[in-house]
């Protein structure tokens, strides 16, 4: 796993210019942190911040669907972000659809497709219609997957593999020889997607939060201190471009 901290100062706004022959990640998998901070700094409440943030994310889906990137996963909301403060929690719910109410028509004229990973039953009742909705409505798009993690937790979801695999072995539907690195990658949420090729942190964070443990294995890691409302297309661009410059061995030489 490749770890690189050197952090891009945001008053570098010179744009580089993305090798488009060059290999670009298939799956870039972003935590966007910093929506409070952003929300702080201006005097703000922390829901301005969280509106911002959606702004950014049209700006991120926009430039990755013109680059024809694959997935992209957005961390949205952990299975810990329940401890934050109901206000803060119930505005955060309500996101989704006006995101999607805004959004929906341009997702499906770029031929996007809305997947979404976590436990998803145990959203309210109106975020699970909204999102629900625009994932109906983009199924037969063939283009960018934009990914959102909702009520998402890495290990919940390892947990949730190994106790599918206890079954099927219960059910003598595969034995305990069977298990390897395929039998979990197969039973988690993910089990559809590559894994990510670029984890990107935003807001000076150097942690991983519980997001995509089993898939990032190999990732190439990027942390900026960029606030995520103010991380836009040159800030994406920078990350790619870092990316490109580095040499993945996974393990080798």
């Amino acid at each position: 796993m490749a770890i690189r901290i050197p952090f891009l100062k945001s008053k570098n706004r010179k744009r580089s210019t993305i090798q488009t022959n060059e290999s670009l990640p298939g799956h870039v998998a972003i935590i966007m942190d910093g929506n409070g901070r952003w929300a702080k700094k201006r005097g703000l409440p922390r829901a301005a911040g969280h509106k911002e943030g959606m702004k950014t994310i049209k700006k991120i889906v926009k430039k990755a669907v013109e680059l024809k990137l694959n997935v992209l996963t957005l961390y949205a909301f952990s299975t810990e972000n329940w401890k934050r403060p109901k206000s803060e929690v119930d505005y955060i719910m309500k996101l989704p659809s006006e995101f999607l109410d805004t959004y929906l028509q341009e997702l499906i004229d770029n031929n996007v497709q809305v997947r979404t990973i976590g436990d998803f039953s145990a959203l309210p009742v109106h975020t699970q219609k909204a999102v629900q909705t625009s994932i109906d409505e983009t199924a037969q798009n063939d283009g960018l997957i934009l990914n959102f993690a909702l009520n998402y937790g890495s290990r919940n979801e390892i947990v949730g593999a190994v106790k599918d695999i206890v079954h099927d072995i219960e059910q003598q539907q595969m034995s305990k020889d069977d298990i390897n690195e395929e039998a979990i990658s197969e039973r988690l949420y993910t089990k559809d997607y590559e894994d990510p090729d670029l984890l990107i942190r935003t807001s000076g964070e150097i942690r991983i939060s519980n997001f995509l443990l089993w898939q990032i294995a190999y990732a190439e890691f990027y942390f900026t201190e960029v606030l995520w409302p103010d991380f836009d297309e040159i800030e994406f661009e920078k990350s790619l471009i870092d990316y490109q410059n580095r040499k993945r061995r996974y393990g080798g030489i």
